[in-house]
């Protein structure tokens, strides 16, 4: 029979022919053979189907094969043996080479015609052993491809226990040595196909034993993370991931990451293969184990290598996203990549050029999932762009792109960079060990207390939450100058931008604080207020004097130095309506802080009136005699000390009011009052400050008409009101026993909005300048009156007393008519926890608040007011748009923020005003309101005060971006640095984390190392000294 079948194959007889021949010897099968026929047709069949030069003729041999085989067991059995199968694997048959994946076709067909045989057994031990010698020799895709079939079919061959994960190890080095060269689609669906096969059977052998599992994944590691540059891994490896099981994420990235023994070197090279591995098709969970490893690289502090690896990589995973396929995964590490990149845009600008061309391409390609994918790359580009604002050159043509599609708000930008940061704490591969102080959840940054600064910082923080005087500063061009204006705007720029979780402003410390101030030693926040803002003004002042005193054409071709020149004006972003005419010279401070008061005096003799304007940065608020003294308020009436205008540091003054004056009034010898009338508000303390006060005794004036020591009337008004009104609650009376400054302890109801009473001025504005004008106000009858003066008759005394009271209601009456209330919103408070002003503590809670911010009251808030009885300060209802509640008053309200020295976190306008209940040595001290407008209009009747209006950040000047770019470079290094050396001492460390939360519930803590100053923000309120050592 074999001679007919070698025959028959190798006539020339037609096919047809042929199959009818072939056709006949298959049914011959069921014939009785004797073993040596059998022995011979398996011979030859097995030439047939090794060693056939066509496909007719490998059939053939397949069919006869399989027919005899299935009839003739017993005799099949004696000729596949164990030797045949290992001849077949060592050496091949005859000219075929033993790699030729037709051996392991055939020993798999063989295999099936021979697994209910006893001998099989034998032969799977044969295999076992085999395999592992054919995985370790590298075979070539289709030869594993082919293997990988057989052993998923015969699980008996693949190898166990040692040899098992051995096996895995070697199949995995295998995979890395696989590499496709093919051009054609055909080709590479062919090699697409191989390796998941072989992917599959690693997969189905993890899951038989999952022993196999760990020892594949950390040979996956050692092959990606090798050095050697003669060797690169074929991105076949990505077909394993998808078969890792994704809650194995977390532990294996935790021991990778914190392995001491994985060199920077190797961890690069890995995390760069891995990102290759976002090109292969259908892998699925690469992105996930991409993210996983780039999140737990931040969370022990490795950014140099992030840093390395995005800066590499970042154009490649941006041009996976041409490609659908892969497009979805690339994005979602794209995103990663350049969200947690906030150091430097030096990432970001390297796809910059590609943007406009993708966004074009997924609007055209037709694609059902391009539309979505559109609006997530969209998103992206957005954040990015908010991030690094300040390059129109690069984002016009970007945002022209994609001028119709929809842009995210910019809170939940803020909340996308926030969450993506590699210093976020949101990372949940941080251990408690290694994670560091990162940023607060709030986003915001801290000032480090550098030993009883915390004044400093209190008011820093209050600037800064000042929306709009923060944006001007960041806006001036000053570029060059060593100003104390442009280290303000160094540190607004670091406290916007740094990735810090505190910064140490001890430049501006240096430079801003009083020559009387020791260091080291508590001082008043106060006084360093005006401080500070008469620095500031003058210098800008004294600028505006030297640029003035250039010529013309000296200033045209030069750098503008003055903060209100024209030029600056437009490279500062400024409204139109910002020029110098507008400003009237004014500096920033003046037009930001700077309000007018106008003081009067009448003789209550003659009726002679004297006024006196005088510009005001802060206004300093006494308390009533109620709150220091048992005699209940009394407004108007015979006072021993007269009330003190502090003019605040526009006019030069920068000297704090002396104690013994009427702001800190000296008879309460308690602490806490203790009275049952309703709490003081600060509208009640404005209304103290602005109510007319009898002069009197030895306080009585001089009359310049009279020529003597008169009574008199003293009156204060407010004649133009400040875009940001600064209150100085005087809490510190002197104690001449003790020779100590004292604190008031009264509780001070805190409004959050405020109508302050503004005067229309009725007399010649002279601007900036403090001027005296004597004004005589008499009767229409004015001849007739002096001429009765001059009667000494009592009937004249009585008219003359008439006429005065027709005068002073007549000026009343004037005063009245030309009242306005101007609404403001609170927008920071100052607090100081303690019991006098030589020790304690100060901390801050702020907001962010515009002019054209929060609540915009209608109207008649700022109609003129006709009843005398409505020219007082008051606290303003909260509009019905609000819901009849206070904003930030809800329990879930998260609007405001506590700033205390290193720590920032959320809080609630409940706790501002409830703090001085929960813990009475902590009251407010400096407190901030800012001016509400009516769109395009200015309290004052005209535009806006300074004429302009930032509606957004600024984009940081290139010189303030270099710093901050420098400094978070090397912010990211010390904490590299930081976690590697805690690695070291881990074994004998031990420590403990509390992340920044909500503040609410605890004292705000003190100066000292329990407090503020970047310690645990817990109480020290027993303490015995709260200074910082």
């Amino acid at each position: 029979m074999d001679k007919i079948l070698e025959g028959l194959v190798s006539s020339t007889h037609s096919v047809p022919v042929k199959r009818a021949i072939v056709k006949k010897v298959v049914e011959a099968a069921e014939k009785e053979v004797t073993e040596e026929q059998c022995r011979a047709l398996f011979t030859l069949t097995t030439r047939l189907i090794l060693l056939a030069e066509d496909a007719f003729q490998k059939q053939t041999g397949s069919q006869v094969l399989e027919a005899y085989a299935r009839y003739h067991r017993p005799e099949f059995e004696h000729f596949f043996t164990k030797d045949f199968v290992l001849s077949l694997l060592q050496q091949g048959y005859e000219q075929l080479d033993r790699k030729d994946p037709a051996v392991i076709d055939y020993i798999h067909c063989c295999l099936r015609l021979l697994i209910s045989c006893p001998s099989v057994l034998e032969i799977f031990a044969v295999i076992q052993v085999e395999v592992l010698r054919m995985v370790c020799e590298r075979p070539e895709p289709s030869l594993c491809a082919r293997l990988s079939t057989l052993l998923s079919d015969f699980v008996q061959c693949i190898p166990r226990e040692k040899s098992g994960i051995l096996f895995c190890q070697q199949l995995v080095r295998t995979i890395s040595y696989f590499h496709c060269f093919a051009s054609q689609e055909r080709e590479l669906r062919e090699y697409v196909g191989q390796v998941t096969k072989v992917s599959t059977l690693l997969q189905n052998i993890w899951k038989a034993d999952p022993a196999t599992l760990l020892p594949s994944l950390q040979e996956v590691f050692a092959i990606i993370s090798s050095t050697d540059p003669a060797f690169d891994p074929s991105i076949a490896l990505a077909s394993l991931v998808q078969h890792i099981p994704v809650q194995m994420i977390t532990v294996l990235i935790k021991s990778l990451t914190t392995d001491q023994n994985v060199k920077d070197a190797s961890m690069t090279k890995a995390l760069c293969r891995m990102i290759d591995w976002l090109s292969w098709p259908l892998a699925q969970h690469v992105d996930t184990w991409i993210i996983a490893l780039l999140k737990g690289l931040a969370a022990v502090q490795k950014f140099t290598i992030l840093i390395d690896v995005t800066l590499l990589k970042i154009e490649l995973v941006f041009s996976r996203l041409w490609y659908p396929i892969v497009r979805q995964g690339a994005l979602a590490v794209l995103s990663h990549m350049l969200l947690s990149f906030q150091h430097s845009p030096e990432a970001f600008h390297l796809v910059v050029p590609h943007v406009v061309h993708l966004v074009q391409s997924l609007r055209t390609d037709g694609l059902p999932t391009s539309k979505v994918f559109l609006l997530q790359f969209t998103e992206l580009i957005h954040c990015m762009m908010y991030q690094y604002s300040g390059f129109p050159d690069l984002y016009d043509h970007i945002l022209e792109a994609i001028k119709d599609l929809p842009k995210p708000v910019e809170d939940k930008i803020k909340l996308v960079l926030n969450q993506s940061a590699w210093t976020s704490q949101s990372n949940s591969f941080a251990s408690g060990l290694l994670r560091q102080a990162g940023k607060s959840e709030t986003g915001k940054t801290g000032l480090v207390n550098l030993g009883n600064t915390c004044y400093m910082n209190s008011i820093l923080q209050t600037l800064f939450m000042a929306t709009d005087f923060r944006r001007h500063v960041l806006s001036l061009q000053l570029n060059g100058s060593n100003t104390l204006m442009k280290k303000l705007q160094l540190l607004f720029a670091f406290l916007a931008h740094t990735q810090r979780a505190a910064y140490a402003p001890r430049n501006f410390l240096e430079a801003s604080r009083p020559s009387w101030f020791n260091a080291g030693s508590q001082q008043d926040c106060s006084e360093y207020l005006r401080f500070l803002l008469d620095r500031l003004h003058e210098e800008e002042k004294t600028l505006q004097v030297l640029e003035s005193a250039k010529p013309l054409i000296d200033a045209s071709s030069k750098e503008p130095t003055s903060l209100t020149s024209a030029g600056e004006q437009e490279e500062s972003h400024l409204a139109p309506a910002e020029t110098k005419s507008e400003s009237n010279g004014q500096t920033l401070i003046e037009r930001t802080f700077g309000g007018k008061l106008v003081t009067g005096i009448r003789c209550m003799q003659c009726n002679f009136i004297s006024e006196k304007e005088e510009p005001f940065t802060d206004l300093s608020l006494a308390f009533c005699p109620s709150a220091s003294s048992p005699n209940g308020p009394h407004l108007q009436g015979t006072s021993e000390e007269p009330k003190v205008l502090c003019q605040g540091s526009v006019n030069g003054g920068s000297e704090v009011p002396e104690p013994a004056s009427a702001n800190a009034p000296t008879s309460n010898p308690h602490f806490v009052p203790v009275t049952n009338e309703p709490p003081l508000s600060v509208p009640d303390l404005v209304n103290y400050f602005l109510a007319p006060e009898i002069l009197d005794g030895d306080n009585a004036y001089f009359c310049e008409k009279c020529m003597s020591l008169q009574q008199a009337e003293r009156t204060m008004k407010v004649v133009s009101a400040p875009e940001y009104l600064i209150l100085t609650l005087l809490r510190f009376s002197y104690d001449a026993k003790c020779h100590i400054r004292r604190k008031i302890l009264e509780n001070v109801t805190i409004p959050s909005f405020m109508g302050l009473p503004v005067h229309a001025s009725c007399m010649p504005r002279r601007c900036s300048s403090c001027t005296s004008s004597p004004l005589q106000v008499d009767s229409p009858e004015s001849s007739e009156n002096l001429a009765k003066k001059l009667k000494p008759s009592q009937t004249d005394e009585d008219e003359e007393e008439r006429a005065r009271i027709d005068i002073v209601e007549e000026i009343n009456k004037v005063g009245a008519m030309s009242i306005q209330t101007v609404p403001y919103v609170l927008s920071s408070v100052v607090m100081h926890s303690g019991v006098s002003s030589e020790s304690g503590h100060y901390y801050s809670y702020g907001r962010n608040i515009s002019g054209a911010d929060g609540t915009q009251h209608s109207a008649n808030h700022l109609s003129f007011k006709e009843d005398p009885a409505e020219r007082t300060c008051s606290a303003l209802p909260v509009p019905s748009e609000q819901g009849g509640t206070i904003p930030g008053s809800g329990p879930e309200a998260r609007d405001w923020l506590l700033f205390n020295d290193s720590r920032v976190t959320f809080t609630s306008f409940q706790s501002v005003q409830n703090i001085t209940n929960r813990f009475p040595k902590d009251t407010a001290y400096v407190l901030m309101y800012r001016r509400q407008e009516l769109p395009g209009q200015d309290v004052n009747g005209g535009v806006l005060a300074n004429g302009m209006r930032l509606s957004a950040e600024p984009p940081l000047q290139k010189e303030l971006l270099d710093a901050i770019i420098k400094d978070n470079k090397l912010y990211l290094q010390e904490q590299e640095l930081n976690a590697r050396t805690q690695a070291l001492q881990a074994p004998s460390s031990s420590c403990s984390f509390r992340p920044n939360g909500s503040d609410d519930n605890n004292p705000p803590g003190s100066c000292g190392p329990s407090g503020g100053g970047g310690g645990g923000g817990g109480g020290g309120f027993n303490t015995i000294s709260r200074l910082v050592f």
